[in-house]
């Protein structure tokens, strides 16, 4: 399970009684080299695997199935909840990734759909700066004193603390698959739980009310931290996030004669 999501998987596997599967992103934790070369299909098909297997899963047991994700997760997880509405019970996006309008972005990442179509963007990588999603100074500290070691070509790390360096070619190919989210968005027809960071260093909560807005679901709901950042799953309100994405998962699990009928079409909660 990718470390950021680990607080949440142990959540819903022990007070939820859930089942669980955590996927890692197509490569990620792989060297940059590999990493680099990751294409958008390429993304989504390994999504589409993993999305397989749950379903199967899911069907042997006879119970529902709520995907969901974080960042480009979320991302990938609306697009799955569009092309197999009849198998997705509901999907839940944490911080989901459609502007990089962060206040932490830095200038020149404007310049990527310029570089997306020069070579220059396969030798060109950026590197991460604090806060890097978090407000927990603890554990940015930790993050911190790793990606002060960390060079282009190690990356051994990069499974459990995520990567110092970032290739450009990357966020070109995240730039496709965003486009490929925001046209699916009116197909979504399951309940969707937004978790968004007011102050998200990375996303800012114009990208939360742009899928509330655009999604096809008549159950839509907003959970908007204000002590969080980008990494919503493992930073100080990563409890709330917890408890709402296990009684989200609760009421979508239930049979549509019990839902809760006077559920507004957009409910809007602030922690």
């Amino acid at each position: 399970c990718p470390t950021e999501l680990g607080y949440l998987a142990h959540w819903l596997r022990g007070r939820g009684r859930y089942h669980v599967s955590c996927p890692r992103l197509l490569n990620h934790g792989q060297p940059l080299g590999i990493l680099a070369r990751t294409t958008s299909a390429q993304l989504y098909q390994s999504a589409k695997d993993a999305f397989f297997e749950a379903r199967a899963a899911a069907r042997a047991e006879g119970v529902p199935l709520v995907i969901g994700g974080l960042s480009l997760g979320a991302n990938l997880s609306l697009m799955l909840a569009a092309e197999f509405p009849n198998d997705v019970a509901g999907a839940a996006c944490l911080a989901p990734t459609l502007f990089y309008d962060g206040w932490s972005v830095p200038w020149y990442h404007r310049l990527i759909p310029l570089v997306d179509y020069t070579p220059l963007k396969y030798f060109t990588y950026f590197r991460e700066d604090e806060p890097f999603g978090l407000k927990d100074e603890s554990l940015r500290g930790k993050i911190a004193a790793r990606y002060r070691k960390a060079s282009l070509r190690d990356s051994s790390d990069a499974a459990q603390f995520g990567y110092a360096h970032f290739p450009v070619r990357l966020f070109c190919e995240m730039r496709h698959l965003i486009k490929m989210c925001k046209r699916a968005l009116p197909r979504v027809a399951c309940p969707v739980l937004v978790v968004q960071a007011e102050h998200d260093d990375v996303t800012g909560p114009k990208n939360a009310q742009f899928v509330i807005e655009h999604v096809g679901s008549p159950r839509r709901e907003l959970l908007l931290l204000k002590q969080s950042y980008h990494l919503v799953s493992a930073d100080l309100e990563r409890s709330t996030v917890a408890e709402h994405l296990q009684k989200f998962c609760g009421s979508v699990a239930l049979p549509r004669s019990e839902s809760p009928k006077a559920e507004p079409a957009h409910a809007k909660i602030a922690a």
